[in-house]
C-alpha cells in the first residue's frame, strides 16, 4: 500500500493506460505508475520542497481511450495543485493532452508517446518525452536493413497518431537512404481488422521483411491471423515494435514466432550508457516496500517504466530549480501559483511559461541514461538507445533475447557474442529478403490426363521420333521457366499411380514438385504444401444420355393425388345426389325420367360443371343453385390447379438426364454402387465425407479412363470428376456422355511442394503474376476450347405420343362405352 500523503501545496498528475479495475494489468502500466509513485517518494526522502511542503501525487488509469484521458484530466484539475502531467502513454492521447495543457499553460513530460509529429516544439510547446521518438526508431531501422542487405519492406501499422507517423518517418526515411517500402498495410484500431485481403498482399509482395508498427494488443491480433494465412516465418521476416506478446499464443503459434525480431527503445544500462544507478536502487527499493506484489526485479522492470522515473524526476529537478535559483520564479511560490477555475480550460498555471522553459534547461544523469531536453524540439538530447530482440525456442517455450544494441554514437554491435539470432525457419543465415530458382535444377512429376498433359509423337529433323509432352501443364511449366529461370527435369509418372502415391512421393523428397490436376485438400496440407491456384476447378457428374422414355399410362391423372381423385370424385357423386333430391320434382328436364336416367343427368350436371363444360339442363330451385356455386368454386380451383401440375409434369418429363444434380445421389436416387469414384483421390475423400458418411459404397474406379468405359459399356450409371477434365471429354471424344447438375465442392489445383519448402514464395508470386497478366486464362483457352462433338440440341421440346397414352387410353374407353350404351339403347329401347 503506497503512503496516504498530507495537502500539499504541488502536485504531479500521472497518466496510465491501464482501464480502472481492469482484470488484465499491463506490464508498462503497472511498472510505470510504481516508478511514478516512487520518484515522488523519493524527493520526499530527499527533504525536496516546494515553498516547505513535499510535492505529492494524483494518477488517472485512462484504459487508452483519448476522450476518457481528456475528460478524467478535465475533471481533476479544479481544484488541485496539479503543476505538471506525467505522461499519457498512448500518442493519440498525448497528442490532445498536450495540446490541452499548453492552452493552459501546464507542461507534460511523456513517457511512452513516440509519436514523431510529437516532436514538433512549435506545434506542442509544453510538450516533453523521455522516451526517443520513432524518428530515432526510423534511422536505426535502416542501419539494421544495412547491416543484412535487405533492400525493401512492407509496413502494417495501426491508423491512429503512432501508426500514421511511425509508417510515415520509415517510409521517409527509407527512400532518402535508397530503400523501398513496397506495401504499406493499415490495421484499422476500430475494426480489428487489416483492411484488404493480408496474405494476398503479402504474398504479391517481392518483399519478405514485414515491419510490424502497432501496439501489443494490436500485434498479437495481426499475428494470428498472419498464423492462419500462413505468412508467418519461414515465409516472411517480420520486425515488431513491441516483444512483450509471447503469452498470448499457444506452442503451435510459438513455432512460426520463431526468428521474429523486435525493435524496441530501451535505457542507457542495455547499451553500457552511463545511469543513476543510486536513483535507480532508491526507487526500487521504495517500490519494494509499498508494492513487493508486482516488482520483477531490477533487470525486469519495464523500459518505459524507467522513462516514466525520469519523467517524474525532470519536474522535480524543475521545480527546485524554480524555487532555489532566483533567475528563475523569484523564489516565491506566488510566482508558481495557479488561477483556479471550476472550468478547466479557465485553469492557469500562473507563469507556466517559465516553468516549461525551466525544464528545458533541466539536465541530470537518470536512471535511463543522460537526461537533457533540446529548446527546439520536444525530444532529449542524445540517449537514444535501442535494441533488436530475438524470438527464440527454449526446452520451456518461447523466449526473446537481445541481440543487438543501437544508440546515437554507434551503428548496431552485438549485444553480447553468447547471442546469436535465430532466424525464420530455425537457421543461422540471415534471410536474403526474397527466395528465388535461378539456377536450380527441380524434379518435377507429371502425369498423363487430356487435357492436362498429353503425350504427342514427333518426328525431327533427322527422322526420329520421340515423345513430346503438351497440354495445359507442359505449357504452364514452360511460362515458369521462361520467369524464374530454373532448369526443369520432368518426370511422366505411369498412369495408374494414385494421386496420394504422389503426395507421398513429395513428402519424402522424390519430386520437388507435382504439376497436375492435384487438389488443394486439408488433409493433403497435413503432408505437404501447395502452391497458389494453378487451375479453378470444381467436380461435376457425368452420366449416359438418357433414352426416348417409356410408355405411361397413368401421366395424365398425376397432377393431383390419388386421395384427391377419389375426394373430387365423391363429390361429384354427391352433389349429383342433392341436384337429385332439389330438382327432380320442379325441373322439368328430370320429370318422367327413370330412376337410372335421373341419376345419371344429376352426375352429368355435377361432373360438366366441375369441369367447367356446363350440362344441358339448369336447375330452378334455391337449393340447386346453391350447390351450382359450391360446384362452380370447386371447379375454379381444381381445374386451374391441375392445368398447371400437368403443365410442370410435362415440363419435367422432357428432360433426358438420369439424374438432376448431386442431390439425388445423395437422396439415394441411383444405386450407390452404380456410381464411378477414382480411388486414392480428393474425389473419394468427398464422396466419403458428403455423400456416404465414410462407407466405401461406391464402385471403384483405378484410372481416368475407365470411367468412359465403364459408363458406355452399363457398368456404372454416373460418375463424380473433376469439372474440366469431363468437360473438354464429353465435348471431344464421348458425345453419346454428358454432364447433369451444376458444378459443386469449388477447389482449386495447386502445384505439389514440400513442406517449408525454400522456393515456396517465389512460386507463388510467379504464379500470381501469370494469372494477373492473363497467362493462365489463355492456357485454358488453348487446351479447353476444342468441341468435335455436335452441338445441336436434342431436347425434345414437343410433347410425345408416349407422354399422353393414358389419355387416349381413357378416351379409347369412353368411346367404347358410347358405343355399349348405343347398341343398348337400339336393341332395348329409349333411355331416359
Amino acid at each position: 500500500m503506497w503512503p496516504s500523503l498530507n495537502s500539499s501545496t504541488i502536485q504531479l498528475l500521472g497518466l496510465f493506460s491501464d482501464a480502472i479495475n481492469t482484470s488484465e494489468p499491463t506490464t508498462v502500466s503497472v511498472h510505470s505508475r510504481a516508478m511514478f509513485k516512487a520518484a515522488i517518494i523519493l524527493s520526499q526522502r530527499y527533504n525536496i520542497t516546494i515553498d516547505g511542503k513535499y510535492i505529492e501525487w494524483q494518477t488517472i488509469q485512462t484504459g487508452g481511450d483519448l476522450m476518457n484521458s481528456l475528460s478524467s484530466t478535465c475533471r481533476i484539475l479544479p481544484n488541485s495543485s496539479i503543476v505538471g502531467i506525467v505522461g499519457p502513454s498512448f500518442s493519440r492521447e498525448a497528442e490532445m493532452i498536450a495540446t490541452f495543457a499548453d492552452s493552459i499553460g501546464l507542461p507534460v513530460i511523456s513517457y511512452s508517446a513516440t509519436a514523431p509529429d510529437l516532436s514538433d516544439r512549435i506545434v506542442y510547446p509544453a510538450f516533453y518525452r523521455t522516451v526517443p521518438s520513432d524518428n530515432a526508431a526510423a534511422f536505426a531501422m535502416v542501419e539494421l536493413f544495412n547491416r543484412y542487405n535487405w533492400t525493401s519492406c512492407i509496413i502494417i501499422y495501426q491508423n491512429d497518431v503512432y501508426g500514421f507517423g511511425g509508417a510515415r518517418i520509415i517510409n521517409e526515411v527509407f527512400n532518402k537512404h535508397g530503400l523501398t517500402v513496397s506495401n504499406m498495410i493499415i490495421f484499422d484500431i476500430r475494426s480489428l481488422n487489416v483492411r484488404g485481403d493480408l496474405k494476398r498482399i503479402l504474398v504479391n509482395s517481392p518483399s519478405r521483411i514485414v515491419i510490424l508498427w502497432t501496439a501489443a494488443s494490436y500485434t498479437r491480433l495481426i499475428l494470428e491471423s498472419a498464423f492462419n494465412f500462413d505468412v508467418l516465418g519461414p515465409r516472411f521476416t517480420w520486425i515488431l515494435s513491441v516483444s512483450d506478446i509471447i503469452n498470448s499464443f499457444n506452442w503451435t503459434v510459438h513455432q512460426k514466432l520463431v526468428g521474429m525480431l523486435s525493435l524496441e527503445p530501451v535505457t542507457g544500462s542495455v547499451v553500457n550508457a552511463p545511469i543513476n544507478t543510486t536513483l535507480l536502487k532508491s526507487a526500487c527499493d521504495i517500490w519494494q516496500q509499498y508494492e513487493p506484489e508486482s516488482f520483477p526485479g531490477v533487470t525486469m522492470i519495464d523500459y518505459y517504466a524507467l522513462f516514466a522515473f525520469d519523467a517524474t524526476w525532470s519536474f522535480i529537478q524543475a521545480l527546485q530549480q524554480c524555487c532555489c535559483c532566483p533567475t528563475a520564479l523569484n523564489n516565491s511560490l506566488s510566482d508558481i501559483s495557479i488561477v483556479d477555475s471550476s472550468y478547466c480550460f479557465d485553469r492557469h498555471f500562473f507563469n507556466g511559461n517559465k516553468f516549461i522553459h525551466t525544464i528545458s534547461t533541466v539536465e541530470f544523469l537518470g536512471i535511463s541514461g543522460l537526461i537533457q531536453y533540446s529548446s527546439n524540439v520536444t525530444d532529449r538530447i542524445n540517449g537514444n538507445y535501442y535494441v533488436v530482440k530475438n524470438f527464440q525456442s527454449f526446452s520451456n517455450g518461447l523466449g526473446v533475447v537481445p541481440v543487438l544494441v543501437w544508440s546515437d554514437l554507434h551503428t548496431w554491435q552485438i549485444y553480447t557474442e553468447t547471442n546469436v539470432i535465430l532466424w525464420p525457419g530455425n537457421t543461422l543465415s540471415p534471410p536474403t529478403g526474397r527466395a528465388d530458382m535461378i539456377g536450380v535444377t527441380l524434379r518435377i512429376a507429371v502425369i498423363e490426363i487430356h487435357p492436362f498433359t498429353m503425350t504427342k509423337n514427333v518426328i525431327d529433323d533427322y527422322g526420329r521420333n520421340s515423345t513430346k509432352l503438351i497440354g495445359y501443364f507442359p505449357d504452364l511449366i514452360d511460362l515458369l521457366v521462361s520467369n524464374m529461370n530454373f532448369i526443369p527435369q520432368i518426370i511422366l509418372v505411369p498412369s495408374n499411380q494414385t494421386y496420394n502415391s504422389l503426395i507421398d512421393a513429395v513428402a519424402n523428397g522424390v519430386y520437388d514438385m507435382v504439376v497436375a490436376d492435384m487438389t488443394i485438400t486439408a488433409t493433403r496440407r497435413e503432408e505437404i504444401s501447395f502452391s497458389s491456384s494453378i487451375f479453378d476447378n470444381s467436380l461435376r457428374i457425368i452420366t449416359r444420355i438418357k433414352s426416348a422414355e417409356e410408355m405411361d399410362l397413368m401421366a395424365f391423372l398425376r397432377p393431383l393425388s390419388l386421395k384427391l381423385w377419389i375426394v373430387l370424385l365423391v363429390s361429384t357423386l354427391c352433389s349429383g345426389f342433392l341436384i337429385c333430391l332439389f330438382e327432380r320434382q320442379d325441373n322439368p328436364a328430370l320429370q318422367h325420367r327413370s330412376f337410372i336416367s335421373l341419376g345419371a343427368m344429376s352426375a352429368w350436371y355435377s361432373f360438366g360443371t366441375i369441369v367447367g363444360y356446363g350440362a344441358d339442363f339448369t336447375v330452378t330451385t334455391a337449393a340447386g343453385r346453391l350447390v351450382t356455386i359450391g360446384l362452380y368454386i370447386l371447379s375454379l380451383v381444381i381445374v386451374a390447379t391441375y392445368t398447371a401440375n400437368l403443365a410442370s409434369d410435362l415440363t419435367t418429363s422432357k428432360t433426358k438426364d438420369i439424374i438432376s444434380g448431386i442431390d439425388d445421389i445423395k437422396n439415394g436416387k441411383l444405386s450407390y454402387n452404380r456410381i464411378g469414384i477414382l480411388v486414392d483421390s480428393s474425389i473419394e475423400e468427398y464422396y466419403l465425407r458428403d455423400v456416404s458418411g465414410g462407407i466405401h459404397n461406391f464402385y471403384p474406379i483405378q484410372q481416368d479412363s475407365e470411367i468412359y468405359s465403364n459408363l458406355i459399356n452399363n457398368i456404372i450409371d454416373a460418375a463424380i470428376m473433376d469439372a474440366g477434365v469431363l468437360e473438354y471429354a464429353t465435348s471431344s471424344f464421348y458425345c453419346n456422355l454428358t454432364l447433369v447438375g451444376t458444378d459443386f465442392d469449388q477447389s482449386a489445383f495447386g502445384i505439389a511442394i514440400p513442406k517449408r519448402w525454400l522456393y515456396a514464395e517465389d512460386l507463388d508470386i510467379n504464379i500470381l503474376l501469370l494469372r494477373e497478366s492473363g497467362d493462365l486464362d489463355d492456357l485454358k483457352r488453348k487446351w479447353f476450347q476444342g468441341i468435335t462433338c455436335s452441338i445441336a440440341s436434342d431436347i425434345i421440346t414437343s410433347t410425345t405420343i408416349e407422354s399422353m397414352s393414358g389419355l387416349f387410353v381413357t378416351f379409347i374407353t369412353i368411346i367404347i362405352l358410347s358405343l355399349f350404351t348405343y347398341i343398348w339403347k337400339k336393341c332395348y329401347g329409349k333411355i331416359k
